[in-house]
């Protein structure tokens, strides 16, 4: 008898492999995840968070036990699962996927969502916020582990150090590539008063702040168990912070800091993941997003993702996330079991024409159908439909199988590091690097073409060996593989090609006064040169007197 995905959940959060003697530990982070937040309410007295308003106290050496070391870190971990990061917001409301698809939700319209960016916009706030929270939480967790007085095993003391200084560094990362240089918060703030010290700190230099993050990960990967002990994705493990460093490395090579030497150090990064002879990517692309969907641990292909589980329902009710339900395909609110989704994300022209001819990834990535009718039937679209038209289709809520589907809440993780993307940035370093391996760039190239394109296709594998072939095949190839995953804007920015491409689209949009046509040539139209990074939030440069604006803003 088939065990529901809730049942699943609580029961045995599995992998492909369930003999590592961490997985009864993992059990309790699901379990617990919800409850983080309520431990650090009881029993911390008073955390300060970044917000303004609500600066409360944290006492010296709360953290006195084993336990209370690891809810700390499920309280941290819970920060990349808040509605203003990848709970919500991060899943199609701010502009992340640029040249591959466009927000098309009438809510967002004249937001951050469609490039209409203001230092005022409350999802940028709430993201620059919640990330610092997260530092925060890490902070506290930091200034705790080393206490000689806590009764633990110096291996799962390392492991817990590993992952706060992951997730700190982490935080750290995604604030300086979305704002630039940011304060760089190594000690928690423990005041409760707003015009404390504390939150008086200026914004160090993008390169001070890249130098800590690779600080933090380089440390993190001589503590953290590998992934054959951690044995799934929803947990950091040594294979997460070299994957990690590989794209940190990667950013600060590019656009703004272009520091070339990086790249040599990405492609060692990449190589200690494949060299640790554990990951492989899942023969099947499908099947990626349909483990996501009914909670099957894939470690070997998923690095890190973000966990979300349950329905929404009793003791769980804040657990699960928006993963299908705005990025999926849309459908309305009604009692089958199909699940509501607002269908936010829709896919451009030059994605869809990247694929050739038999790439399998297209039809799962690009959905080639929508629900029409009444009662709703599966419809699928015609050569004459634009492509603009069609949704994301890597989320799907009919993938699901826990039951009843919540039309608020899904339980589908969600990618932060795949395998895939690992091989895709070991061929960029190997290809940018002076005197790099042009012929081990295109094999990794290759072996992510292989998974998606069957046997006997014209051009199933790339032949290029040039460096702008090569680079070329490597702009295309991580669009094609890793579509609304958020990543892309990112890759345009360090690329400095962010500006051209978004105007190149602007130039594809069709004529015509539907609403998703209206939003798409709103979001390529409103691109401009500064939107390369975002503004600070005026909230915060009002709080924080020390801080200034990014240049055009």
């Amino acid at each position: 008898m088939k065990r529901s995905k809730f049942d699943k959940k609580i029961n045995s959060r599995h992998s492909k492999s369930t003999s590592s003697p961490n997985v009864k530990q993992m059990k309790k982070i699901n379990l617990y995840l919800l409850l983080a937040v309520v431990i650090y309410g009881f029993s911390c007295k008073k955390i300060l968070d970044i917000d303004a308003g609500k600066h409360i106290i944290l006492e010296e050496g709360y953290y006195k036990t084993e336990e209370q070391l690891k809810a700390a870190l499920r309280g941290t971990y819970s920060t990349l699962a808040e509605g203003t990061l990848y709970g919500g917001n991060m899943l199609g409301r701010m502009g992340f996927e640029a040249d591959e698809g466009y927000e098309a939700y009438a809510s967002d319209f004249q937001t951050v969502g469609d490039y209409a960016v203001y230092a005022t916009d409350a999802k940028i706030l709430a993201y620059y916020r919640m990330f610092y929270r997260g530092v925060n939480r890490a902070n506290l967790l930091l200034e705790s582990v080393d206490d000689p007085a806590i009764v633990i095993s110096e291996k799962e003391r390392d492991h817990i150090k590993g992952q706060a200084l992951f997730l700190r560094g982490y935080f750290h990362f995604m604030l300086a590539n979305k704002f630039g240089g940011v304060p760089l918060m190594l000690k928690a703030t423990r005041s409760d008063a707003v015009s404390t010290a504390d939150l008086q700190q200026p914004r160090a230099s993008l390169k001070e702040v890249y130098l800590s993050i690779i600080a933090d990960l380089e440390t993190s990967s001589t503590l953290l168990k590998p992934m054959s002990e951690v044995n799934t994705g929803t947990q950091a493990s040594q294979s997460a912070a070299w994957a990690m460093l590989a794209r940190v490395c990667l950013y600060m090579a590019g656009q703004p800091l272009n520091e070339i030497s990086r790249y040599a150090q990405a492609a060692e990064w990449a190589k200690k993941v494949k060299d640790a002879n554990y990951h492989e990517l899942n023969p099947s692309y499908e099947k990626v997003f349909v483990n996501y969907a009914t909670d099957i641990m894939d470690p070997k292909e998923s690095i890190f993702e973000v966990d979300f589980f349950g329905n929404g329902t009793g003791i769980y009710a804040g657990t699960g996330g928006s993963v299908g339900r705005l990025n999926g395909i849309q459908y309305p609110l009604d009692e089958t079991n199909i699940g509501y989704s607002n269908g936010i994300l829709r896919s451009t022209s030059y994605l869809y024409n990247l694929y050739q001819t038999g790439d399998t990834r297209r039809d799962w990535a690009i959905a080639p159908y929508s629900y029409t009718g009444t009662p709703r039937v599966k419809t699928n679209w015609t050569a004459q439909t634009t492509t603009f038209a069609r949704f994301c289709g890597k989320f799907r809520r009919e993938s699901e199988i826990l039951l009843p589907k919540s039309s608020v809440y899904t339980p589908q993780n969600y990618p932060i590091m795949r395998y895939a993307d690992v091989l895709l940035m070991y061929a960029e370093a190997l290809n940018e690097m002076p005197g790099g391996d042009k012929i081990l760039a295109r094999e990794q190239i290759n072996i992510v073409r292989r998974r998606a394109i069957p046997v006997g296709t014209v051009d199933r594998e790339i032949t290029e060996t040039d460096y702008t072939g090569l680079k070329d095949a490597i702009v295309e190839e991580r669009a094609r593989e890793l579509c609304f995953e958020g990543l892309r804007k990112n890759d345009l920015v360090r690329w400095g090609t962010f500006l051209s491409s978004m105007q190149y689209l602007s130039s594809l949009v069709p004529v015509g006064t539907t609403s998703y046509i209206v939003m798409a040539r709103a979001y390529y139209a409103n691109a401009k040169s500064r939107d390369v990074v975002w503004p600070i939030p005026t909230n915060e440069i009002t709080v924080n007197r020390l801080l200034t604006q990014n240049v055009g803003w």
